[in-house]
C-alpha cells in the first residue's frame, strides 16, 4: 500500500503535468520566416481589402466589403501554407459554404441562439463531408447567423469574393517566397511508396492515424516525409558512431607466405570466402590473396579466356607442375589497404562503393590483424541500423 506522502507526491506530479499542458510550445521558425508570414498576411489582406472595397460601393453598400473571418484565413494561408486547412479549396469552399449554412439557419430557425449553434455545427459537418475543413468557416457561419443575414447573395459577396482574392494573393506570395502553394507531396515520396519499406511505412502510419482518430493540421504525405527524415537523421547518427571493430568478422581464416596454393584454394572452397589475409610469424598482415590472384597467375601460361583460366586455377587442387607457382607468397597482393579497429565505418563506405574493394583487413594494437570487413558485413550493419 502506498504511503500518504507518496500518494500526495503522485497527485501533485499529475496536477503539475496537467498545468504544463496549458503552457504553449515554442514556435520553431526563425525570424525570417516570421517576417515572411507577417508581410504576406499584411499584403494579402491589403490587396483583398482594396479590391473588395472598390467593388462594394457598387455591389451592395449595405454589406461589409470585408468579413472578419478573413483575418483567420490569412493566418492559415500565409502562416501554414502546407496545412490541409489552408489549401485553396478549404479557404474558398470552407468560407463560402459555411456562409450558406448560416443563411439557411437564419431563414429556418427563429431562435437566434439556436440558429448560431446550428450554423456552426452544420458548417463543420458540411466542410467534413466536402473535404474543405477550414476553421474560419465556422466563424463565417456564426457571423451570418448573428448578423441575421438571410440573403444567399451574401455568400457570393463579400464571402466568396474575399476568400477567392485572399487565396490568389496567397498563391502569388507563397510561391514568390518559395513556399509551395497549393501544397503538394514531394515527388520522392511517390517513388518510395512502391518499395517494400515505403509500403511498410504507409501501412504503419495508416494504422497509427486510425487509432489516433483526430484531425491533424498536417497532410499524411508531409507527416510521412517528416518520419522519413527523422529516420534518416537517426540512421546517420547511428552510422556515424559505428566503428570497424563493431561490425568486422573476427573468425579469421588466414594463410602464410609458404602456405601451398593447393591448401589455400581448398580454404576458399571450404569456407566460401573471397579473400585470405596473409600474415607473418608475428601476426602482422603482409599481403592478401584472392581467387583473382589465382586466375592472374594462370594467364601467362594459358593465354586463354576467363573460363580457360578458371579451369587452370582449379588445378591447384591437384598436383601442380614444377613451372607453376607453388606457394601463396608467389601470387599474393603485397600492397593491402587496411583499416584500424577504431576507424569510423562511414569512412570505409566510399572504398567499397567506388574503388572496387570487397574486403578490408582490420588491424588493432601493434598493427596486428584482428579482423576483416566485407561488403556483406557493411550491408548487414546498414540493415541493422535502418531497422533500429
Amino acid at each position: 500500500m502506498q504511503s500518504p506522502r507518496t500518494d500526495v507526491r503522485r497527485r501533485s506530479s499529475a496536477v503539475a503535468a496537467w498545468l504544463r499542458a496549458f503552457w504553449p510550445e515554442p514556435i520553431s521558425v526563425d525570424w525570417r520566416e516570421r517576417l515572411r508570414v507577417v508581410a504576406g498576411a499584411t499584403v494579402g489582406i491589403l490587396a483583398t481589402a482594396l479590391l473588395c472595397h472598390a467593388l462594394g460601393t457598387t455591389a451592395s453598400p449595405a454589406w461589409p466589403w470585408l468579413v472578419a473571418p478573413l483575418g483567420a484565413s490569412a493566418v492559415l494561408v500565409f502562416g501554414v501554407p502546407a496545412s490541409p486547412l489552408a489549401q485553396p479549396w478549404a479557404v474558398v469552399g470552407g468560407n463560402t459554404l459555411s456562409a450558406l449554412v448560416g443563411v439557411a439557419c437564419v431563414r429556418w430557425v427563429s431562435s437566434p441562439e439556436l440558429a448560431a449553434a446550428l450554423a456552426v455545427g452544420g458548417a463543420i459537418a458540411l466542410m467534413f463531408a466536402l473535404r474543405c475543413l477550414h476553421p474560419p468557416g465556422g466563424a463565417s457561419a456564426l457571423l451570418v447567423a448573428l448578423s441575421g443575414v438571410s440573403d444567399p447573395a451574401f455568400a457570393l459577396y463579400p464571402v466568396f469574393v474575399n476568400s477567392l482574392l485572399l487565396m490568389l494573393a496567397g498563391l502569388a506570395y507563397n510561391n514568390a517566397t518559395r513556399r509551395a502553394y497549393p501544397h503538394a507531396p514531394r515527388p520522392a515520396l511517390a517513388e518510395a511508396a512502391h518499395d517494400a519499406d515505403g509500403e511498410a511505412l504507409d501501412a504503419a502510419l495508416g494504422a497509427v492515424l486510425a487509432r489516433y482518430n483526430q484531425v491533424l493540421d498536417i497532410s499524411r504525405d508531409d507527416l510521412k516525409a517528416l518520419l522519413e527524415d527523422t529516420q534518416l537523421q537517426a540512421y546517420q547518427r547511428k552510422l556515424a558512431n559505428l566503428r570497424c571493430g563493431d561490425i568486422m568478422s573476427r573468425a579469421l581464416v588466414t594463410v602464410q607466405r609458404d602456405t601451398p596454393l593447393a591448401q589455400a584454394w581448398a580454404l576458399f572452397r571450404e569456407h566460401r570466402i573471397k579473400a585470405l589475409p596473409v600474415v607473418g610469424a608475428t601476426g602482422h598482415i603482409v599481403g592478401i590473396v584472392t581467387p583473382a590472384d589465382f586466375i592472374r597467375s594462370t594467364e601467362p601460361e594459358t593465354g586463354g579466356g576467363f573460363d580457360v583460366r578458371l579451369r587452370e586455377a582449379s588445378g591447384w587442387t591437384r598436383t601442380p607442375g614444377e613451372d607453376r607457382p607453388q606457394v601463396v607468397g608467389q601470387i599474393m597482393t603485397r600492397q593491402v589497404r587496411v583499416a584500424s579497429v577504431n576507424r569510423h565505418l562511414a569512412e570505409l563506405i566510399p572504398l567499397f562503393g567506388s574503388t572496387g574493394h570487397h574486403h578490408i583487413p582490420v588491424i588493432g594494437e601493434g598493427d596486428l590483424l584482428v579482423g576483416i570487413i566485407t561488403q556483406s558485413d557493411v550491408v548487414a550493419a546498414l540493415s541493422r541500423s535502418g531497422a533500429a
